[in-house]
C-alpha cells in the first residue's frame, strides 16, 4: 500500500505545471502604439474613444461638483451661526 502512494505522489509531483494559456491572444500593442502616437490634435487622454471621454467628463462634473462643496462647508463653517 505505500509503495503504490509512493509511486502515485511521485507522478504527481513529476508533472510539469504550465500557467501558459491554451488560446493565442492576438498582439495588439503595435496597433494600440500606432493610435495613441498619431498627431491629431486629440489630447492622449481622449484617444481611447468615447468610453475615455465618458470617464474624462464624468472626472471633470465630479470634481467641480467636490470643489464647489468644499467652498460652501468652508463659508458655512466660517460663518457664525445666529442665535435667536
Amino acid at each position: 500500500m505505500t509503495h503504490v502512494v509512493s509511486q502515485t505522489l511521485r507522478q504527481v509531483s513529476g508533472r510539469t505545471f504550465s500557467n501558459s494559456a491554451c488560446r493565442q491572444v492576438e498582439n495588439k500593442v503595435a496597433a494600440k502604439q500606432k493610435l495613441f502616437q498619431e498627431d491629431n490634435g486629440v489630447p492622449v487622454h481622449l484617444k481611447g474613444g468615447s468610453k475615455d471621454a465618458l470617464l474624462y467628463s464624468a472626472t471633470m462634473a465630479l470634481t467641480v461638483f467636490g470643489t464647489g462643496y468644499v467652498v460652501y462647508e468652508l463659508f458655512r463653517a466660517a460663518m457664525p451661526k445666529k442665535s435667536e
